[in-house]
């Protein structure tokens, strides 16, 4: 090598897309999808929060973003719009819709919000799931989610141990197993690909966001999750904001959009980014999920809104939510006192306030100076 000269890095792998999720046990993509991979892989993430602390900035967090319309078209964009992304829980208003079109029946709007989110474990949220279960004849004992404990400080402090009606995913649950008893499925292996409601959930997917490209994998609470470009995910929570494009899906896609702006604290809950904004902001719905995503859907412009953090940092995604609505000009964060402490997170030293997480991303507009012209990325 010669002096002075790097050794070129090599390029980082990017998962595999496949409508099957056909993958080896190793997680290497098997011979039937090697070699679909999509996404550049040099498309560099933007920076999108910063840590400040005794004004020295101390982190950074860079991640992606991608704002598309219900056509798919692409309007803007910070760092690589098409990478590769587990949906996790922003896609709990879609499977809710699919629980709802398979049970053929409805929820009120406190039970149906709580089925869309993801809650704290909070005493309103945990009643929430019972009843949901109680409609179909069932205990929490028939969740196959693992116990958790409360996402909220207060209440885990309450909390005599884990239980399954606590985890954050309960509500979803609950929606699967009604959906399990009206339909006559079974209820011990719901959680598996190849279950007829996990089925439903997949053909759902495929006709609401990536009708070709779909990576299946397992989430957390143990149920399929769906891996996508993050335009196509976008896409999708546009099509929450105009449910006529999503045929048989429309009717429970329009009530699970309703629920979570009729109740938004039952989706999350105390001091969440997702309750905060729904409870400020009109004709917005966001739903956030693990590992620094979080998605939401502008209703009057027919716009969504998928951003993911790069390391999974969930403390960059509230502000860098905020930055995005702010810059589309759907919020003024600092006009909010609602607001203002989830976009400028304080940083503490001992109990005094000597910092905040906050964002300056500049997105990138289609037609713009910077950007490229619209084009379908569905």
């Amino acid at each position: 090598m010669e002096r002075g000269s790097h050794p070129r890095r090599p390029p980082r792998r990017r998962a595999a897309l496949t409508t099957t999720g056909a993958r080896s046990p190793t997680g290497a993509a098997s011979p039937a999808t090697r070699g679909r991979a999509v996404g550049s892989g040099a498309v560099r993430p933007a920076t999108i929060a910063r840590v400040l602390r005794s004004g020295l900035e101390e982190s950074v967090h860079v991640g992606h973003v991608a704002v598309c319309d219900a056509d798919g078209r692409l309007v803007a964009w910070a760092g690589d719009p098409r990478r590769i992304v587990f949906a996790r829980s922003t896609m709990k208003p879609l499977q809710a819709a699919v629980s709802l079109a398979a049970a053929h029946e409805d929820l009120p709007d406190h039970e149906l919000a709580v089925v869309c989110g993801s809650h704290n474990g909070e005493p309103i949220h945990v009643r929430g799931v019972r009843a949901v279960l109680a409609r179909a004849g069932l205990g929490p004992s028939a969740l196959r989610c693992p116990p958790g404990w409360p996402l909220d400080r207060e209440t885990m402090a309450r909390a005599f141990r884990p239980r399954r009606e606590l985890h954050t995913c309960s509500g979803k649950h609950a929606g699967m197993l009604l959906a399990c008893v009206r339909a006559g499925y079974d209820l011990a292996s719901y959680l598996q690909a190849g279950h007829p409601l996990q089925r439903r959930v997949l053909r759902a997917v495929r006709a609401a966001a990536a009708p070709d490209a779909v990576v299946v994998g397992v989430d957390g609470c143990g149920v399929p999750v769906h891996g996508m470009p993050l335009t196509s995910l976008a896409t999708l929570y546009a099509r929450l904001a105009r449910p006529e494009r999503l045929g048989a899906l429309a009717p429970g896609v329009a009530r699970a959009v309703a629920a979570m702006r009729a109740r938004p604290y039952l989706v999350a809950g105390r001091g969440r980014v997702d309750t905060a904004v729904m409870e400020t902001v009109p004709g917005v719905v966001v739903k956030g999920g693990a590992e620094g995503l979080v998605c939401a859907a502008l209703l009057e412009p027919g716009l969504g809104v998928a951003v993911k953090v790069e390391d999974g940092g969930e403390r960059a995604a509230g502000p860098a939510l905020l930055r995005v609505l702010a810059q589309l000009g759907w919020v003024d964060p600092a006009a909010d006192p609602r607001l203002a402490p989830l976009a400028r997170r304080p940083v503490r030293g001992g109990e005094r306030v000597v910092g905040e997480i906050t964002s300056d991303l500049a997105l990138r507009r289609a037609g713009g100076g910077r950007g490229r012209r619209p084009r379908n990325i569905a």
